[in-house]
């Protein structure tokens, strides 16, 4: 007799609404017209309906095949062999600015495949950005470029207001969760590159929750970020996209998530969004951020910078 496997149910607290809107219908059609790729499909995020819908989308550079395998991630793997759309930039700058946002938020899939890992294809849109749409706040969550600072350098040198890569987990689930060329302290450095570049970015990081960590190893992960100044971090439930991917653990109570936030904002990050179905392009953390960014753009044309 077959044996097929049954999933245990999730909490009441991690169901979502179907994507809608006018303004979830327009973006939709605007993103796959210029047949740019949002790591919102790619990845199947939960948010999605309530982004779009009030005008945010996460862009997703470089195509839609990422070089690495991370057991916890939903986006395909394999070798783009070098393939890469010279005018994405671009494109993913004009759509930028017909869309009327305030924020937006730039990713890619790695790159391994690339002599520059795709770095320089990175750091040039953001500044077409600036230039096409330049009151639109960008954040960028990049890939670690293998912790190569000259890499990190270039794409920082091109002024991301947010300069976000995520640790994804606690030091001792990382070989388990991500991809072997991928690193918990690699990932630390390369947020220490950032304010050493460039103090004035704002850098952030994205933790999982329910993959088997100890209370003590998030507080320890936290504790390490704080060491390298990061300013941002968010909390959210992994939840396993297909049955070849990672088991969840655990479900996290609404309760516990807001422990670590209020244990987070204790240690002196700026802001923290915490909840079972955040993620690290989650807009609830867009408007403070919003507001930081206008505030340091306002004393750097004060001081004439």
């Amino acid at each position: 007799m077959d044996q097929k496997r049954v999933f245990a149910p999730k909490p009441h607290w991690l169901k979502v609404k179907a994507p809608s809107g006018e303004n979830y219908t327009r973006i939709k059609g605007m993103l796959h017209d210029l047949k740019l790729s949002t790591v919102c499909e790619e990845a199947k995020c939960p948010n999605m309906g309530e982004c779009w819908g009030g005008g945010t989308a996460t862009f997703m550079l470089m195509g839609d095949v990422c070089t690495r395998g991370c057991k916890f991630c939903h986006i395909k793997t394999g070798n783009p062999k070098g393939v890469l759309d010279p005018n994405e930039p671009e494109k993913v700058a004009y759509s930028i600015s017909q869309m009327d946002l305030e924020y937006v938020v730039i990713t890619s899939v790695d790159r391994d495949d690339l002599p520059d890992q795709g770095s320089g294809h990175f750091a040039r849109t953001v500044r077409t950005i600036k230039r096409l749409a330049p009151e639109v706040i960008v954040e960028i969550l990049t890939p670690d470029f293998r912790g190569e600072r000259d890499l990190v350098d270039l794409i920082t040198e091109a002024k991301p207001d947010v300069f976000a890569h995520n640790i994804e987990t606690v030091e001792r689930l990382t070989k388990s969760v991500r991809d072997p060329r991928a690193g918990y302290r690699q990932s630390i450095q390369v947020l220490k590159m950032v304010k050493e570049k460039d103090p004035t970015v704002y850098t952030k990081t994205s933790i999982m929750l329910g993959l088997g960590e100890t209370d003590e190893e998030v507080l320890q992960s936290l504790k390490d970020l704080r060491d390298i100044e990061c300013d941002v971090v968010t909390f959210g439930q992994y939840l396993q996209p297909t049955p070849r991917h990672l088991k969840v653990q655990e479900f996290i109570t609404p309760e516990k998530f807001k422990y670590w936030q209020d244990v987070s904002e204790k240690m002196g990050f700026l802001y923290v969004a915490s909840g079972p179905l955040v993620r690290s392009s989650y807009r609830a953390g867009e408007f403070f951020m919003k507001g930081l960014v206008e505030k340091q753009r306002r004393e750097n044309q004060q001081h004439g910078n």
